[in-house]
This record gives C-alpha cells, sequence and structure tokens, in this order.
C-alpha cells in the first residue's frame, strides 16, 4: 500500500513518531507530532515536496494514522504528482539563476572561481574543483549572489522609506522565503536567487515593509505594492513555482 517503514526518535516534551512513505514515485520521511491542542489528523506536504508531517492528538494509535494514510493515499498522490521531483545538481545539467537557465560546466581544474560567462548566446555557470564537490561549489556561488542582491535590494526600500535594516543574513529555510525581527534583522532563502529579478526584488521590498508595518493588513500590501509593482505578479511566480526551488539537490 503505502510501504510504510519505521522510525524512531523523540523531539521536546511530546514523541516524534515517523515513517518512510513510498507514494507518487517518491520515498519520503513522515514525522508525527502529537499535540495537546489537536482534535484531528493533519498531514502537510513540506516545500519541494521532500517531506510531510503529521500533527496528531496525544495518544493517538498507530492503526488510526495508518487509516488516516490510506484514506488520504489519492489525495496524496495527486498532490505530489503535481511537484517537481527533487533534481541533483551536475554537470550538462542547468541551474536557474536570477530566472534564467544556466548550463553547468566542469573547468577541469582542481582550484578556481565558480563563474557565469556566455558562450554561443548561453549563460553558462562553470565550476572548478572536484567532481563531488560541484554541487556544494554552486551552492555556496549562489549564497554569495543572493546576498550581493538583497542587499542592495534592501538598502534601495529601506531608504525609500527611511528605515534602518540591522542586519541581514542567509538561510535555507523551507517554511518561509523571508523573515523580519522586531530589531530590524531581515533574514532571507538564499534560494531566491534562482527566481526571476523581480521576484527577488519583491521579496527585498516584502522584508523591508514590515520595518514599518509588522503584520500583513492592507496597509502592509499597499506598501509592498508602492515598493514594488510586480508584488502581485511576484506572489503568483512564488506560489507556483517556489516548490521547484526547494526541490533542488545541492
Amino acid at each position: 500500500m503505502f510501504g510504510l517503514k519505521k522510525r524512531s526518535g523523540t523531539s521536546g516534551k511530546r514523541p516524534v513518531r515517523g515513517r518512510d512513505i513510498a507514494v507518487a514515485g517518491r520515498r519520503l520521511p513522515l514525522t508525527i507530532r502529537e499535540h495537546e491542542r489537536a482534535t484531528r489528523l493533519t498531514l502537510r506536504i513540506e516545500p519541494g515536496g521532500r517531506a510531510l508531517k503529521m500533527s496528531v492528538p496525544v495518544g493517538i494509535a498507530d492503526q488510526e494514522i495508518d487509516r488516516f494514510l490510506h484514506r488520504h493515499h489519492g489525495w496524496l498522490k495527486s498532490r505530489l504528482s503535481k511537484l517537481p521531483k527533487a533534481s541533483d545538481i551536475e554537470e550538462g545539467g542547468s541551474i536557474p539563476i536570477r530566472g534564467v537557465a544556466h548550463r553547468i560546466a566542469r573547468t577541469g581544474k582542481a582550484r578556481g572561481i565558480t563563474e557565469i560567462q556566455e558562450e554561443d548566446g548561453e549563460p553558462v555557470l562553470w565550476v572548478g574543483g572536484a567532481p563531488e564537490h560541484l554541487g556544494r561549489r554552486i551552492a555556496d556561488f549562489l549564497k554569495k549572489q543572493a546576498r550581493a542582491d538583497l542587499e542592495e535590494a534592501v538598502a534601495r526600500h529601506a531608504a525609500a522609506i527611511g528605515k534602518t535594516v540591522a542586519g541581514i543574513s542567509m538561510k535555507d529555510t523551507k517554511s518561509r522565503w523571508g523573515s523580519c525581527s522586531s530589531r530590524g534583522n531581515l533574514s532571507f532563502s538564499w534560494r531566491i536567487v534562482m527566481a526571476p529579478e523581480y521576484v527577488i526584488d519583491y521579496l527585498a521590498a516584502h522584508e523591508v515593509a514590515h520595518l514599518q508595518e509588522m503584520n500583513h493588513g492592507p496597509r502592509f500590501w499597499a506598501l509592498c505594492g508602492r515598493l514594488c509593482a510586480r508584488t502581485d505578479e511576484a506572489k503568483r511566480w512564488l506560489k507556483r513555482h517556489g516548490s521547484a526551488l526547494h526541490a533542488i539537490d545541492f
């Protein structure tokens, strides 16, 4: 049916149960957490379609969880089939940078910087180092590009509303693309650099807007629209294509 394989572990005050589920041509880890306030079972697909999470009432039996998964097998298969499968970075493949596909090529040199060059009108990402380090070197390159792009956009948007940014950090978060703390520290997922430039600009504008409006009310979205004219278009792009960026395995 599901090809369930149990995993074990504990986290916090409540036990955490785990299983590996084979569905829609994927084998995914499923984390099951008990919550005191939970009155029903809920199942969530993590961004990128690479993991599943369940919230269940305290003390629920494994048999009830099995029945729940069986009833929702069709829903799960349908949803996962619409998501991109995890893609591995490899020579000859491609990686999107600022929304443009770049062919991946190795320089063949043990050392050397990772850089973009144009060849016959095609953008190519040249990567040095050993083959087994290809993914890591590309990820490092993308992190630097993301920081440069976001620092420029954040500075521009913050100046437009007269706000000061305490700091900027790059992370690889799955649950959100960015965040803003009450102290003015902004955090971004570096994977956003693979999205089109206007989406990167929107994300910077979104978090800067939180420096003034720490909410998602009408005034916040009005401010986002003033800072980034393509706000609505960027939101749609992330909803449709954001999972594909999370699915890339470096």
